[in-house]
């Protein structure tokens, strides 16, 4: 019965973790990510995508953690100032009314968090 319970956890810890790298939808289906993620992130800044956030938005730091470390070459500006108190200018005149709002090279707008996929279609920056 011991064994049996290690068994399961193993299992359930391999699955968990080979998740992490594969990536799952809410409804469980696999989510396309790109083979390379700096290229990917690359491709989004010179399409001229551009992410509106804020440090403390549990959103735009979902967003973030999608991009893992190439979340650098994200074309990023920050809506906050120092202690939440309040919206920097930049934001105030460009009308950034939510957290994260992604903003395209056409002038659309989109708020939310984006799957990769959804990104690769408003830019047209492969996912392979």
């Amino acid at each position: 019965m011991k064994s049996i319970m290690i068994i399961l956890a193993l299992v359930a810890a391999i699955i968990i973790f080979l998740s992490s790298f594969i990536g799952f939808n809410a409804t469980g289906n696999a989510i396309k990510m790109p083979e390379n993620r700096d290229d990917f992130a690359k491709c989004l800044s010179d399409n001229g995508a551009r992410l509106w956030g804020t440090y403390w938005c549990s959103f735009t730091n979902s967003q973030k953690q999608m991009f893992g470390s190439s979340w650098q070459y994200v074309n990023y500006t920050e809506c906050s100032l120092s202690n939440k108190a309040g919206q920097t200018l930049v934001c105030n005149q460009t009308g950034i009314e939510a957290y994260p709002t992604w903003e395209f090279k056409n002038g659309e707008r989109i708020e939310g968090v984006l799957s990769f996929e959804e990104l690769s279609n408003y830019t047209n920056c492969q996912l392979e």
